[in-house]
């Protein structure tokens, strides 16, 4: 099979494809609009490891302010600032210095917090606080239970050290375990947006293909020395350039710009390759099961959208909640966003993703598989 004629097709769907301002749009600029705003609402940080600094008002003689600070300098993704009086945390947190404030008054279990509620870094201190003040909370009510049940103060407060002992050595299990896991800021944002807009805009891109079965292009080239496999392999390769062409840019932009790091080279090349294999098998299904060109941009973009969201890409996964997150492994964003943050941490390259990997090819070989065969039929008869 001579290549010339692949090379013809690719490149006048390019060239089409160049002439869409509005395509473009949402390809060049659209990614990095979302990635910048997103980012710094999820923390602003490149390399998701930036500790989230809180401002704290406190007696240390205060048995409570201490049990609270404790819990909270426990936690590696807290920056605890102390300070010594309130006109300085809320100045600090309306400045944007402070992500958070909190305010122990001496004797008192009436903690007061202060934040803006405007971006991700508060709400994630807010979590923490919540967590921290919860579990001093259950301290205090179990030295109260010991009491109400005959124990003696020192023997209940012997009872409530070892409990806070035990309890510390978990939060701060738990605090390194969920650092580790997910990124922060533009490092998830970056990553999330590689896989969905490379997803939504190769479906959006599906309606060149109907285009193509509409004014009869694909029929003509049947009818001259072309072969049906040409026009099969143009086309793919087509929406193929055009997924890769969109997460290069969004990954090398995001590299310049926002300090993104990726990881292991070949790891990434892997998981963005496969996914881009899916994404292009989805184009070519979409694109082979419309009737119209305007069906395409009404049906993909938004399922992309549905599919980013069940896969973490508009948000980290563990705000979704035990049920969509296994909701998300039905869908390649989900296994991509998985290696994706994988790949981020030290150490890891292209074997700790494997699996991922491997789902990823499945599922680009039974959407290419099904998209060859729906769209072969579709050249053999009329639109």
């Amino acid at each position: 099979m001579s290549p010339s004629p692949v090379r013809a097709l690719v490149a006048a769907n390019l060239r089409r494809h160049s002439r869409d301002k509005v395509g473009l749009f949402f390809m060049v600029v659209m990614p990095f609009v979302t990635i910048l705003f997103v980012g710094m609402a999820l923390g602003g940080s490149a390399t998701g490891q930036d500790r989230i600094p809180i401002g704290v008002v406190a007696r240390d003689s205060d048995p409570v302010a201490t049990a609270v600070l404790r819990r909270l300098e426990a936690n590696p993704d807290l920056a605890i600032e102390r300070m010594d009086a309130e006109e300085q945390v809320r100045s600090g947190v309306r400045t944007g210095a402070l992500a958070a404030g909190l305010l122990i008054p001496p004797g008192s279990t009436d903690l007061e917090l202060v934040m803006t509620q405007t971006n991700g870094s508060g709400m994630a201190a807010r979590g923490m606080i919540d967590v921290a003040v919860g579990k001093v909370a259950a301290v205090l009510e179990a030295v109260r239970a010991a009491e109400a049940a005959g124990a003696s103060p020192a023997e209940a407060e012997a009872l409530v050290r070892k409990a806070q002992t035990e309890s510390a050595q978990v939060a701060v299990s738990t605090s390194g375990a969920a650092e580790s896991s997910t990124p922060r800021g533009f490092a998830y944002t970056a990553p999330a947006n590689v896989l969905l807009f490379t997803f939504v805009n190769s479906m959006a891109v599906a309606a060149a293909l109907a285009e193509s079965r509409r004014l009869g292009m694909i029929r003509r080239s049947l009818a001259g020395p072309v072969r049906e496999r040409s026009v099969l392999l143009g086309e793919v390769l087509s929406r193929l350039v055009i997924a890769v062409a969109q997460a290069c840019l969004i990954m090398v932009v995001s590299t310049l710009m926002f300090d993104v790091s990726w990881g292991d080279p070949l790891g990434v090349a892997a998981v963005v390759g496969s996914f881009c294999l899916v994404s292009t098998g989805a184009a070519v299904l979409v694109g082979s099961l419309v009737r119209s060109p305007s069906q395409a941009p009404a049906i993909g973009p938004p399922l992309g959208i549905v599919l980013g969201m069940l896969g973490g890409c508009l948000w980290p996964r563990e705000v979704a909640g035990e049920t969509l997150n296994m909701i998300g492994y039905l869908v390649p964003h989900g296994w991509g966003m998985d290696a994706l943050i994988t790949l981020t941490k030290p150490g890891k390259g292209l074997g700790s993703v494997l699996v991922e990997v491997a789902v990823l090819l499945g599922m680009a070989a039974l959407l290419l598989g099904i998209s060859l065969v729906v769209f072969r039929k579709r050249m053999r008869t009329s639109n």
